[in-house]
């Protein structure tokens, strides 16, 4: 979704397909890919 909404944006230069492309990258920032919270830190004691 995230590459589909670039390419819209590439072709038309639509900024609500921006903003979403944005808002994608935000949430996938903050929000834990599966797997990443399970994993155990290399900190941990």
């Amino acid at each position: 979704m995230r590459d589909f909404s670039w390419n819209v944006f590439a072709m038309t230069g639509d900024v609500d397909a921006y903003l979403l492309y944005k808002h994608i990258a935000q949430i996938r920032d903050t929000v834990p890919m599966d797997g990443e919270s399970l994993q155990p830190s290399e900190h941990a004691e």
